[in-house]
């Protein structure tokens, strides 16, 4: 049978989520024909061999090089059948049915919408705890939203729309709602769409790859659009066990996104934005360690991020190096595939 969705899941190093997660995915999407194809980025943890023997019937690729998020998901794309792609993390739990819900949902929406103006869905997300958890979804990032986050003036007032505007507060994400970027946490897509838009932009290691999407999507008139009837866990960064290094490369990102979508002037201030945030924690944490010296290590992680904003600065790479192959791998075909 064609499947209606492809699922696409970009495993790194976290072995056991992966596994939750997959398993959720065949347990929870009972309505919708699907296919499920995982990308693993050369993880260490014996990911790929779990992937292999716990679940045959998905179609498991092998890089055989970290490829990050955004190559990685291009490259199970190419592979994909069906009408619509379903982006969806690793660290994520499906729930009560969220794919089949949120694949209806799609299907409702450009049916009641004028033609050409969908293409791009997200549902709700929740913490572990099952509180719930804001980041399905953003307002676009501007210069204002950038220097407010900076200044400190999002963290001091969360609650305000005038100081932390990406996130939207006071909107539980209860009802449907048009937005500017759906989270590649759980990013459904029409698999045309994809393929006009060419993807994701490789330039992006990981971090604002779908929010770079998202407006280009929105300047071909696409206004992505979030249902509460989707619910997942999405515990989030799972991955990541190094603070600096997950700031630079996100900071990297963000920049990049600046220069894809804004004036070249926007984007040199919103970069020094970075700066300052940076160099503003690394001074803070430094004096408050003076009487609490248990975050001495804050202090140095964020004097680590200060002095890579040249990764930022310059826009050399997306926040991390390019991929490099595992001596074990470098005689390996670019993309190993095994399925059932």
């Amino acid at each position: 049978m064609t499947p209606v969705v492809s699922i696409i899941v970009v495993s790194y190093n976290t072995r056991e989520i992966t596994r939750e997660c997959l398993e959720s995915v065949y347990a929870q999407t009972l309505r919708t024909p699907f296919e499920l194809l995982v990308v693993d980025n050369l993880s260490p943890d014996g990911s790929a061999q779990m992937i292999a023997e716990k679940f045959p019937q998905a179609t498991l690729i092998l890089p055989g090089v970290n490829l990050g998020f955004a190559r990685a998901n291009n490259l199970a794309s190419e592979k994909a059948r069906g009408e619509y792609l379903l982006l969806l993390n690793p660290d994520t739990i499906v729930l009560d049915g969220a794919i089949d819900r949120v694949v209806e949902f799609a299907r409702a929406s450009e049916a009641s919408s004028p033609p050409g103006t969908r293409g791009i869905w997200g549902g709700r997300t929740l913490f572990g705890d099952r509180s719930l958890n804001p980041t399905s979804c953003w307002r676009r990032p501007t210069l204002w939203s950038t220097w407010a986050g900076a200044l400190g003036l999002g963290a001091a007032m969360p609650g305000s729309p005038l100081c932390n505007p990406e996130a939207m507060p006071g909107w539980d994400r209860s009802t449907e709602r048009d937005v500017d970027i759906v989270s590649g946490c759980f990013f459904l897509i029409r698999r045309d769409l994809w393929a006009r838009l060419k993807g994701f932009d490789p330039a992006f290691f990981m971090y604002a790859e779908e929010a770079d999407l998202c407006l280009r999507a929105r300047r071909l008139g696409i206004v992505p659009r979030i249902t509460p009837t989707a619910t997942i866990v999405h515990y989030g960064a799972a991955s990541d066990t190094m603070r600096a290094d997950k700031v630079v490369r996100l900071f990297t990102a963000k920049a990049l996104l600046m220069r894809r979508n804004w004036s070249g002037p926007a984007a040199w201030l919103g970069a020094r934005a970075f700066d300052v945030f940076a160099l503003a924690r690394a001074v803070g944490y430094r004096a408050f360690s003076l009487a609490r010296p248990e975050r001495r290590a804050d202090a140095d992680n964020w004097a680590k991020v200060f002095r890579a904003r040249g990764a930022w600065s310059r826009g050399e790479f997306a926040g991390a190096p390019p991929a490099v192959p595992s001596p074990a791998a470098s005689a390996a075909p670019a993309a190993m595939e095994t399925s059932a």
